[in-house]
């Protein structure tokens, strides 16, 4: 993930001192344990500045507004009762190169201002600080005590303190060329490392910028540079200083990230605070996506392998109970034919009554032949009442496994993190197992803005459109929601998979084109992903029902009709449709 560096931090803090610089602060909303959002008023317009201390991606920018949860943090209880209807005043870097942001709030705009709220990005060590004029610590974001870090603690109640001063030459536009030089090329080693070396608050991300705009190798050696190359890095060094002198800003995409300096954009942004917003939102929800995804991916495969280790011994009990009648049929013989026994048998060899076959019976030898009958009748008995308990369990059981291997296949298909939507689905899920009691409610605050997630969309050769359920509450709501009369619902046969609606409107006919491209995604959204070809039926909704206390997606159907759904064709649908 791309840092929040010094340059970022330039152009952003301009911005924000031009456009919300004197504001009113109307509401604080804490997202999670690391962001905090502050819902600012100016004469003109009204947004929700974005103030993060994540460890991997803290910034400061104009966000998005926040969800409709409620806000259970302490933190944020804390700044709204002191900042609520207070005015920012003033927004700046306490130092050049320092990544440190001082937000000043008074009563009144031009006022000397009563608190002081401090924003240190400074990687895994960031932090927010809320202090009073005579900066004494009010509330932090993240306490550091004396045990966590013997350089400074950070705790309620005691003097703030700045963070130590970083090391290092700063760098300055009115520096000769020959100094700038010499200090890169002082020692031979790679060009990028040797200028992070030589100067602090020169991130990798502006280096890496200059390098590759002086059409210059990064892992180029400082001794190999020729003069014009010298030249080129020296010219790039200087425009960049100038950008953060004029705030020049020029925001865009670039193929691994974001600039603000208008290098090796291939698309260009409009707002800075919408780039960054953006980008950071993207990361973390990738990050927060494969997390979560890994974490219920853990989870049900511990699930599932109890359950199908507990499902193996009751079929072994099943089958055990199947010998319930031999052991009566031994009973019976050994009763009839008791004069044959002797004292001490240990086994005796009888005539089937029917089969006139020869059986051999097992004996305890300590025991009569009434009493060894009589254990014969016992576990015939048992083996009895084993059966009919068993059988429920085994069809609990099972259920349990279709129901997880269902929510299973829903996470194999969010495989990847392309849009907040996939996010939210996997929300969803985690949601869903809790209600099922599979897993622990969490007090974490829910990151997402969204309140219901969508499912998928696809057009079929003739334009009817076909939508696919992402997880199981999405097939709910497909199924008993969403679908009308005059739509068809495909499912696979026998297998875990997502409910498929065919939407059509009153008096519309699909041909078979459309009922086999339905089929083809049901096929591919389901276990049977990977096979050439895979049984799907297709049945009316109304004909489709939820038994009463099953688990979410859970149906059955009638009056179907079988297709056979070909996973691979769904890339040319795709293809076309592209």
């Amino acid at each position: 993930m791309q840092s929040f560096d010094v340059t970022t931090l330039t152009a952003v803090c301009q911005e924000l001192q031009t456009h919300w610089i004197p504001s009113r602060l109307e509401q604080v909303y804490q997202r999670d344990r690391h962001t905090i959002s502050l819902a600012l008023r100016t004469f003109e317009k009204r947004s929700w500045l974005t103030i993060s201390w994540h460890p991997q991606a803290a910034r400061l920018c104009i966000g998005d507004p926040p969800p409709h949860t409620p806000d259970t943090f302490t933190f944020s209880d804390q700044l709204r009762h002191q900042l609520n209807g207070y005015a920012l005043t003033s927004l700046e870097m306490i130092a050049p190169w320092e990544r440190v942001v001082n937000l000043q709030f008074a009563k009144r705009p031009g006022e000397s201002p009563i608190w002081h709220l401090f924003l240190e990005i400074m990687g895994k060590y960031s932090n927010v600080i809320l202090t009073d004029a005579k900066q004494q610590i009010i509330t932090v974001g993240h306490q550091v005590t004396a045990n966590q870090s013997s350089v400074r603690t950070v705790e309620t109640g005691q003097p703030y303190e700045f963070p130590p001063t970083l090391t290092g030459t700063l760098p300055r536009l009115d520096e000769p060329y020959k100094c700038w030089q010499e200090r890169i090329s002082l020692i031979p080693k790679t060009l990028k490392k040797q200028m992070l070396n030589s100067y602090r608050g020169l991130s990798p991300v502006v280096a890496h910028s200059i390098i590759q705009t002086a059409n210059l190798d990064p892992k180029q050696s400082t001794d190999t540079l020729k003069l014009s190359d010298w030249n080129r890095l020296f010219c790039l060094w200087q425009t960049w200083l100038t950008i953060l002198v004029t705030a020049d800003f020029k925001p865009g995409w670039t193929e691994e990230g974001y600039t603000v300096l208008g290098w090796g954009i291939v698309k260009p942004a409009s707002e800075i605070q919408t780039l960054i917003n953006q980008y950071y939102q993207d990361q973390t929800n990738y990050q927060s996506f494969q997390q979560l995804r890994h974490q219920l991916l853990q989870k049900l495969s511990s699930l599932l392998k109890k359950l199908r280790v507990k499902a193996s011994n009751f079929i072994q009990k099943l089958q055990q109970s199947t010998e319930a009648s031999q052991y009566r049929q031994q009973a019976d013989l050994l009763m009839a034919y008791s004069h044959l026994w002797q004292p001490g048998m240990k086994s005796i060899f009888l005539k089937n009554f029917e089969t006139e076959k020869t059986i051999e019976i097992n004996l305890n030898p300590t025991k009569n032949a009434v009493q060894n009958a009589q254990y014969l009748y016992k576990q015939h008995q048992k083996l009895k009442r084993a059966r009919s308990a068993v059988e429920p369990l085994l069809t609990e059981v099972k259920g349990e496994i279709d129901y997880l291997e269902q929510v299973e296949e829903s996470l194999n298909q969010l495989d990847t993190y392309d849009s907040p939507q996939d996010l939210q689905t996997l929300e969803e899920i985690r949601e869903e197992l809790i209600q099922q009691n599979y897993l622990k409610s969490s007090t974490q605050s829910n990151s997402s803005h969204l309140d219901e997630s969508q499912p998928y969309q696809y057009i079929t050769p003739s334009g009817l459109e076909v939508w696919v359920g992402r997880n199981n509450r999405q097939n709910d709501r497909l199924t008993f929601c969403t679908a009308g009369d005059y739509d068809l619902w495909f499912h696979t046969q026998e297998s875990a998979g997502s409910h498929v609606l065919l939407r059509l409107e009153p008096g519309q006919t699909p041909n078979e084109l459309d009922l086999q491209c339905a089929a083809d995604w049901a096929a591919y959204y389901s276990r049977a992903r990977f096979s050439e070809h895979v049984p799907i039926v297709y049945t009316e909704p109304k004909y489709v029902y939820k038994p009463k206390g099953s688990k979410p997606g859970m149906v059955i159907y009638k009056r179907e009709k079988l297709l056979w759904g070909q996973p691979h064709k769904t890339q040319i649908y795709l293809k076309n449709q592209g």
